[in-house]
Formats: structure tokens, C-alpha cells, sequence
């Protein structure tokens, strides 16, 4: 980005409008001037005239911007002229060149092309025609015909040939935008879900706990020094995953995490500290536990750690949750349900936590179902996450079709 950023600022489009003029005027006048005192054959001399016409087509570049196709008009007549004035040529094309450049980038080009032409097919057949009136040039052939056309062509076909890179250029660059735009959108609400993820499980635990030490402070303060030992280690959880999240966002380092990443290995630690908000917490395992991918692996255990926060939070005191994890042949199913009396839709606003599950799982292609349970009161999160055997650890024919339950309590 820094060397494209260079680049544009040494465009001929980036100077100030002034600077082009004033360089090609010098470049014009000055090198008209040096041939005019070393032409060795008949040749008017430079005069009043000569030097107005020099000056007026860099003067008239000062609007090259605004009025493309009128600047290219007026560079060509005033060219025109010096030469059929019988002038010593110099460098006075230099002024047209950089009016057919300024209009094709412009996109100008049909205008370009008539009145560019329009411009020579005038100098040619004055030229070839006896001096009158103002117009002495002599010696005029076909050969500085045929030189003129080939000089506009060659000006043309390079005006768009730089045309059609720098259009390409700028469409590189905003699809370069675009898709860092859309990056930086999709790491936002990363970011959002994480934390969202990260502070709403430990918030949630330290808010029943706060309520039962409250509750229980006076009638039995043993009890409630277990509530504020788990908001105290509930707190320090919390603090931990949000200092790695907002690690990633400074990049202070690139060195490994110091926590674990959370995954399906941390699913005990979640359900202790479930159990502790007072929770009954059912964990059942099905098929043959396998490496998963990292997105899977995260998302799976995002999954149960929102719907396990909102059973703590809507569902009723002494409510139980059974969590199923189940590894099938290409994917993994993850499956929460309550027997609770309320549910994460029955709350005014609703939230950000099935929305994020949705999120989740639709990165990923999987599915996802959540709602009320229909063989009981309750409610239900289930989801399906592609996740196939690595190709090294194919199940062998027959293998894991046989479901292998545990159940932890």
C-alpha cells in the first residue's frame, strides 16, 4: 500500500495544476529559442508572434482538467500556426502531446481522435499549398505528412495504452479496498462474537453467584463464601480470555498464547464452572473422539458455552442441561437442551448470542436449529458442523459406526 500511495503521488494528476504548464512552456520556449539561433537554412527568425503562440498552448494546459477536449483545440490550432508561420520547429509539439494525453485520460477518446487529426489534415493541406498571406512555410512534402500522421498515431495509441493501465491500476486498487474493507468487517464481528462469547458465559455465572452470596450472607456465610470463590475464579477466567483477545488485536507479540485456545478440550472446565450457578450439567459423547479442525473445534465449544449461558440465565434455578457432542463420519453434532421454564426468545430484545451461534456455524456450512423442545419444557440448541476425517485417519470399514457413549456428570 505504501509504494502504491508513492505512485500516485508522483502522478502527473496529483501535481498542482500549474506545474506541468510551466515546464512545458520553458522546455518549448527555451528550445525553440536554442534552434532558432543555430538554424543553419531559410527559416523565419522568432518573433512577438512566435513567442505568444509558444506561451499561449502551456497556458492554455492551466485548464487541461476542467476542459479537456477545448485545451486539446486550442493547443492544436496554435501549433498549427507556428509551423505554417514558417517557424524553426523546436520542441513545439510538446504542448499537443501532453493535451492528447490529458484528453484520453480524460475519456475523450472519439473527440480526441477527430480533432487530433483534424489538426494535421489542416497542416497538410496548407502546407503543401504556396505561401499567402500570413503562412510562409515552405518545403513541405508528403514525407512530413506521412512523419505528422505516424507522430499522432504513435501519441494516440500511447495515450491509451497508458489509459487503459492506469484504469486497470485504480481497479486493482479498489478491489484491493473493497476486499480489505470486507476483511476488516468480517474481524469486527469476529471480534464482537468472541467477546461477546468470552464475557457473557463468566458475567452470567458471576451474577447468579452474586445473587446466592447476597441471599446467603447472613443464614449461612459458608455458603457464600463458595459463591464468591467461584465469582472470583469465574472474574479471573474472564479477565484472562479478554486480555488474549485484545493481545491478538495490538499484536504486542507473535508468540505463542500463554492460555489454552478455547476448544472441546476446556469442555470440562465450562461445565464445572456451570455447575457452580447451581446448574445440574448431563455430558454425553458419542462416536470415537477424533482431532478437529480448529474452526470446528472453537465453534463447537462457542456453541455450548452461549447456550449454557442462557440456561443460567433464562432457564430457572435447579434446572438441568444435557449436552451431547457427537462425532460422526464427516461432521460434528452439538446438541444443548434444558428442561427450563423459560427460553433465550422469551427476553425482550432478544440478544446477541443465537444470532452469533447462527454466524458461527454458517462460516463453517453446517446447520444449525434452536427453539423450544417438543417432548418436554425447555429448550433446545442443536447444530451440525461439517468436520471429515483427515485423510490419514480414515475409519477403517466397520469402524466407528458403532456409537461409543460416556456419560459425565
Amino acid at each position: 500500500m505504501t509504494g502504491e500511495r508513492e505512485a500516485m503521488r508522483w502522478r502527473p494528476s496529483g501535481l498542482p495544476v500549474f506545474v506541468v504548464p510551466l515546464i512545458v512552456g520553458f522546455v518549448q520556449i527555451m528550445g525553440s529559442s536554442g534552434a532558432d539561433a543555430r538554424v543553419l537554412y531559410p527559416r523565419l527568425h522568432l518573433d512577438i508572434l512566435a513567442y505568444a503562440l509558444l506561451a499561449a498552448g502551456p497556458f492554455a494546459l492551466l485548464l487541461r482538467r476542467r476542459l479537456p477536449v477545448a485545451v486539446l483545440a486550442v493547443a492544436m490550432t496554435v501549433t498549427v500556426c507556428y509551423l505554417l508561420r514558417g517557424y524553426v520547429f523546436g520542441p513545439v509539439f510538446l504542448t499537443p502531446i501532453v493535451a492528447v494525453f490529458g484528453a484520453v485520460m480524460a475519456g475523450r477518446r472519439v473527440l480526441t481522435w477527430a480533432v487530433a487529426g483534424g489538426g494535421v489534415a489542416v497542416l497538410t493541406l496548407v502546407g503543401q499549398a504556396t505561401p499567402f498571406g500570413p503562412f510562409r512555410l515552405r518545403e513541405w512534402t508528403i514525407g512530413h505528412s506521412v512523419v505528422m500522421y505516424t507522430w499522432l498515431l504513435l501519441v494516440l495509441a500511447g495515450a491509451e495504452v497508458v489509459r487503459i493501465r492506469r484504469e486497470r491500476a485504480d481497479e486493482v486498487r479498489r478491489t484491493r479496498q473493497e476486499e480489505e474493507l470486507r476483511q476488516a468487517s468480517e474481524e469486527r464481528l469476529r471480534i464482537a462474537r468472541e467477546l461477546h462469547d468470552v464475557l457473557a458465559h463468566n458475567i452470567s455465572m458471576i451474577n447468579v453467584q452474586a445473587g446466592v452470596a447476597l441471599h446467603l450472607m447472613d443464614e449461612r456465610p459458608e455458603q457464600a463464601r463458595t459463591a464468591l470463590s467461584a465469582i472470583k475464579d469465574a472474574s479471573k477466567e474472564a479477565l484472562t480470555e479478554v486480555r488474549s483477545v485484545l493481545g491478538v488485536l495490538r499484536q504486542v507479540d507473535e508468540s505463542a498464547p500463554r492460555a489454552p485456545t478455547a476448544g472441546l478440550a476446556r469442555l470440562d472446565d465450562l461445565l464445572a464452572r456451570t455447575r457452580v450457578a447451581g446448574i445440574t450439567v448431563l455430558l454425553r459423547t458419542t462416536g470415537e473422539p477424533r482431532a478437529l479442525p480448529a474452526g470446528v473445534d472453537l465453534a463447537a465449544f462457542r456453541i455450548i458455552q452461549e447456550s449454557l449461558t442462557n440456561v443460567t440465565r433464562h432457564a430457572g434455578p435447579g434446572v438441568r442441561a444435557d449436552v451431547l457432542v457427537g462425532y460422526e463420519d464427516d461432521a460434528l453434532l452439538v446438541e444443548v437442551r434444558d428442561d427450563g421454564r423459560g427460553a433465550p426468545g422469551d427476553l425482550p430484545g432478544g440478544g446477541n448470542g443465537i444470532p452469533g451461534m447462527r454466524e458461527r456455524v454458517a462460516a463453517l456450512g453446517g446447520e444449525i436449529t434452536t427453539g423450544p423442545r417438543t417432548d418436554a419444557e425447555g429448550f433446545r440448541v442443536q447444530a451440525r458442523l461439517p468436520a471429515p476425517h483427515p485423510p490419514d485417519e480414515l475409519p477403517r470399514a466397520g469402524a466407528g459406526h458403532a456409537a461409543d457413549e460416556t456419560n459425565t456428570t
